[in-house]
């Protein structure tokens, strides 16, 4: 038995800007949009999590919807523990014993994040009734639930492009030689994609349309093999105002993609050109781990691969890759303790 056994209820958390993600006893018990409603006037908890979601942009002005993080990292504290609570009180487990005591919680945070940033998120967790809070950064457990063997004197070079940040890092030993947060990632293609089609259709569309587009047909590429149909969007008509649907190929959002997916491979290679020349030759024959939501854009590794003449791997779930490696680690405590982000208060 470890010397961390003896705390019984363990929760692994994944905040993301986009997705919230929680295991307990070792599954994914909550998999919810990172967002809730909340009446302006009490500040009461209306929904949380997809319910929110589907709130967006159809709600009185008396409610409000609010996205707690930005940029991977909590923008607003008061909501984000009141979502947070929300989620932890759906695992009954936890609501019926260890959330009137206390658990041991691990959080995964981006590996740009400032001290004010890192006690932050420490205190909420505290103010959660979390008895231990373990912080890790992301691409640590990303690495770990992705299968690699991170305490080995090898390098390893990690991409995870999440919602609000794209996670750059070469990890040897279990800690990150080198590392950056780019805030170019999901929620920013969004962006990308509602310009595109403001400027050349006239027509405006809200996020969760731009979502849906980059998902059916984003492309990182212009010359997929096996190409996804158009898609037919709907929004308003910036010349008339009224309701108006369009078709959308994949090349065009492909288009409207390359500069943000250009500023993520200029990363990787700022990244890779700091590295040891050892730890170099080892990432020349291991090659780059892609992961995060936004690692699934069609052909994202393809041409990853061909910026940076080096194999790019795409691993199963990479939306899980994160949450899966925070319990891991939360589980062998012991092991991984080197991993953990340090306490410096």
């Amino acid at each position: 038995m470890g010397f961390f056994d003896f705390l019984n209820e363990k929760i692994a958390v994944d905040l993301g800007t986009s997705n919230t993600l929680i295991t307990y006893k070792g599954k994914i018990a909550i998999n919810n949009p990172s967002i809730i409603a909340l009446n302006q006037i009490t500040g009461k908890v209306i929904a949380v999590g997809k319910e929110a979601g589907m709130m967006r942009g159809k709600i009185n002005r008396n409610i409000k919807t609010v996205s707690p993080f930005s940029n991977g990292v909590i923008s607003n504290f008061d909501a984000a523990e009141k979502m947070l609570k929300t989620f932890i009180k759906k695992l009954s487990p936890i609501s019926a014993k260890a959330f009137s005591s206390s658990y041991n919680m691990i959080i995964s945070i981006p590996c740009g994040s400032t001290e004010v940033e890192i006690r932050a998120v420490r205190e909420s967790a505290k103010r959660l009734n979390a008895k231990n809070v373990f912080l890790i950064y992301e691409p640590i457990a990303a690495a770990i639930g992705g299968g690699l063997d991170i305490m080995q004197p090898k390098g390893n070079m990690i991409v995870d492009i999440g919602g609000g940040t794209t996670e750059i890092a070469v990890i040897s030993m279990g800690r990150i030689i080198k590392g950056q947060s780019v805030k170019i990632a999901g929620n920013i293609f969004n962006d990308d994609i509602r310009q595109y089609i403001r400027m050349s259709h006239n027509l405006h569309i809200g996020e969760a349309m731009a979502e849906k587009v980059k998902i059916q047909v984003g492309s990182a590429i212009d010359n997929l093999e096996s190409p996804p149909e158009n898609i037919n969007i709907e929004g308003r008509d910036l010349l008339t105002g009224k309701p108006k649907q369009t078709f959308l190929s994949y090349k065009e959002i492909g288009r409207s993609l390359d500069k943000s997916i250009s500023q993520i491979e200029n990363a990787i290679m700022d990244t890779l050109s700091e590295i040891p020349p050892e730890i170099s030759a080892d990432i020349y024959n291991t090659g780059i781990y892609l992961t995060g939501g936004g690692s699934m854009l069609r052909g994202l590794d393809i041409r990853l691969s061909k910026f940076t003449e080096l194999p790019v791997h795409l691993g199963d779930q990479p939306l899980q890759t994160v949450i899966k490696g925070s319990d891991i680690v939360l589980k062998k405590l012991d092991i991984y303790k080197d991993t953990l982000v340090k306490d410096r208060n």
